[in-house]
Protein backbone atom coordinates (compact mmCIF):
# COMPACT_ATOMS: atom_id res chain seq x y z
CA UNK A 1 0.00 0.00 0.00
CA UNK A 2 1.44 3.01 -1.18
CA UNK A 3 1.69 5.98 1.26
CA UNK A 4 -1.12 8.31 -0.71
CA UNK A 5 -3.58 5.39 -0.28
CA UNK A 6 -3.11 5.19 3.20
CA UNK A 7 -3.61 8.60 3.14
CA UNK A 8 -6.97 8.48 1.88
CA UNK A 9 -7.78 5.42 3.60
CA UNK A 10 -7.26 7.47 6.91
CA UNK A 11 -9.18 10.88 5.86
CA UNK A 12 -12.63 8.52 5.17
CA UNK A 13 -11.93 5.99 8.59
CA UNK A 14 -12.30 10.27 10.26
CA UNK A 15 -14.90 11.71 8.67
CA UNK A 16 -17.10 8.39 8.80
CA UNK A 17 -15.91 7.87 12.55
CA UNK A 18 -18.47 9.48 14.81
CA UNK A 19 -16.15 9.04 17.81
CA UNK A 20 -15.60 12.73 18.43
CA UNK A 21 -18.89 13.85 16.80
CA UNK A 22 -21.28 14.44 19.53
CA UNK A 23 -22.66 17.02 21.87
CA UNK A 24 -20.72 18.01 25.06
CA UNK A 25 -23.19 18.65 27.85
CA UNK A 26 -20.34 19.97 29.78
CA UNK A 27 -19.10 22.06 26.88
CA UNK A 28 -17.42 25.53 28.43
CA UNK A 29 -15.76 26.60 25.84
CA UNK A 30 -18.16 26.77 22.11
CA UNK A 31 -17.53 27.82 19.35
CA UNK A 32 -18.89 27.72 15.35
CA UNK A 33 -16.68 27.58 12.03
CA UNK A 34 -18.15 28.03 8.71
CA UNK A 35 -16.96 28.12 5.06
CA UNK A 36 -20.33 29.94 2.95
CA UNK A 37 -18.46 29.00 -0.06
CA UNK A 38 -18.75 25.35 0.57
CA UNK A 39 -20.94 24.98 3.24
CA UNK A 40 -18.85 23.41 5.73
CA UNK A 41 -20.22 24.35 8.87
CA UNK A 42 -18.80 22.98 12.54
CA UNK A 43 -19.01 23.99 16.33
CA UNK A 44 -16.25 22.90 18.26
CA UNK A 45 -16.98 22.08 22.23
CA UNK A 46 -14.12 22.07 24.58
CA UNK A 47 -14.23 21.27 28.24
CA UNK A 48 -11.39 23.67 29.70
CA UNK A 49 -10.42 23.34 32.86
CA UNK A 50 -9.44 26.08 35.10
CA UNK A 51 -5.34 24.98 34.95
CA UNK A 52 -5.91 25.70 31.15
CA UNK A 53 -6.26 22.39 30.08
CA UNK A 54 -8.33 20.39 27.21
CA UNK A 55 -10.64 17.62 29.17
CA UNK A 56 -12.68 16.85 26.67
CA UNK A 57 -13.52 17.94 22.81
CA UNK A 58 -16.18 17.22 20.39
CA UNK A 59 -17.86 18.54 17.31
CA UNK A 60 -21.13 19.04 15.54
CA UNK A 61 -21.43 20.16 12.06
CA UNK A 62 -21.93 18.89 8.36
CA UNK A 63 -19.46 19.13 5.92
CA UNK A 64 -17.04 17.58 3.52
CA UNK A 65 -14.83 14.21 4.21
CA UNK A 66 -11.39 16.34 4.48
CA UNK A 67 -13.16 18.83 6.77
CA UNK A 68 -14.96 16.38 8.97
CA UNK A 69 -11.65 14.42 9.32
CA UNK A 70 -9.44 17.42 10.10
CA UNK A 71 -11.76 18.09 13.53
CA UNK A 72 -11.89 14.49 14.51
CA UNK A 73 -7.77 14.14 14.18
CA UNK A 74 -7.72 17.56 15.72
CA UNK A 75 -9.91 16.59 18.24
CA UNK A 76 -7.94 13.12 19.05
CA UNK A 77 -4.58 15.13 18.93
CA UNK A 78 -5.47 18.22 20.93
CA UNK A 79 -7.54 16.29 24.10
CA UNK A 80 -5.74 16.44 27.84
CA UNK A 81 -3.13 19.12 26.28
CA UNK A 82 -3.49 22.77 27.55
CA UNK A 83 -4.36 25.71 25.62
CA UNK A 84 -1.16 26.45 25.04
CA UNK A 85 0.26 23.52 23.56
CA UNK A 86 -3.14 23.02 21.28
CA UNK A 87 -2.78 26.53 19.73
CA UNK A 88 1.12 25.51 18.85
CA UNK A 89 -0.41 22.56 17.29
CA UNK A 90 -2.52 24.49 15.79
CA UNK A 91 0.07 26.56 14.13
CA UNK A 92 1.96 24.27 13.11
CA UNK A 93 -0.77 22.23 10.86
CA UNK A 94 -1.38 26.21 9.39
CA UNK A 95 2.78 26.12 8.89
CA UNK A 96 2.52 22.92 7.20
CA UNK A 97 -0.67 23.46 5.16
CA UNK A 98 0.73 26.69 3.43
CA UNK A 99 4.50 24.96 3.88
CA UNK A 100 6.74 26.87 5.87
CA UNK A 101 7.35 24.19 7.78
CA UNK A 102 8.04 21.08 5.64
CA UNK A 103 10.35 18.79 7.34
CA UNK A 104 8.97 15.47 8.52
CA UNK A 105 10.54 15.89 11.70
CA UNK A 106 9.26 18.95 12.76
CA UNK A 107 6.01 17.68 11.76
CA UNK A 108 5.81 14.54 13.71
CA UNK A 109 3.89 15.80 16.73
CA UNK A 110 0.58 15.96 14.41
CA UNK A 111 0.69 12.84 14.27
CA UNK A 112 -2.10 11.69 12.34
CA UNK A 113 -2.55 14.96 10.67
CA UNK A 114 0.20 15.09 8.67
CA UNK A 115 -1.78 13.30 6.12
CA UNK A 116 -3.02 16.72 5.62
CA UNK A 117 0.72 17.73 4.54
CA UNK A 118 0.17 17.71 0.52
CA UNK A 119 -3.18 19.17 0.70
CA UNK A 120 -2.02 22.96 -0.53
CA UNK A 121 -2.00 21.16 -3.82
CA UNK A 122 -5.69 20.73 -4.25
CA UNK A 123 -6.39 25.18 -3.21
CA UNK A 124 -10.19 24.58 -2.92
CA UNK A 125 -9.98 21.96 -0.12
CA UNK A 126 -7.64 23.87 1.74
CA UNK A 127 -10.24 25.85 3.80
CA UNK A 128 -12.01 22.42 4.13
CA UNK A 129 -8.28 21.36 6.10
CA UNK A 130 -7.93 24.27 7.74
CA UNK A 131 -11.39 25.15 8.91
CA UNK A 132 -11.60 23.25 12.80
CA UNK A 133 -7.75 24.52 13.42
CA UNK A 134 -8.90 28.15 12.54
CA UNK A 135 -11.89 27.70 14.90
CA UNK A 136 -10.25 26.20 17.90
CA UNK A 137 -7.53 29.57 17.69
CA UNK A 138 -10.46 31.37 17.46
CA UNK A 139 -12.02 29.49 20.92
CA UNK A 140 -8.36 29.84 22.96
CA UNK A 141 -8.91 33.36 22.51
CA UNK A 142 -12.12 34.24 23.06
CA UNK A 143 -11.73 31.49 26.12
CA UNK A 144 -8.75 33.25 27.31
CA UNK A 145 -10.03 36.71 27.01
CA UNK A 146 -12.77 36.36 29.22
Amino acid sequence: MDLNQLYTELILEHSQSGHNKKHLEDANCIERGHNPSCGDDITLELVCTDDGKIKDASFTGVGCAISQASTSIMIDLIKGKTKEEAEKLADIFLSMIKKEITDDEELEVLEDAIVFKNISNMPARVKCAVLSWHTLKESIKKKDSR
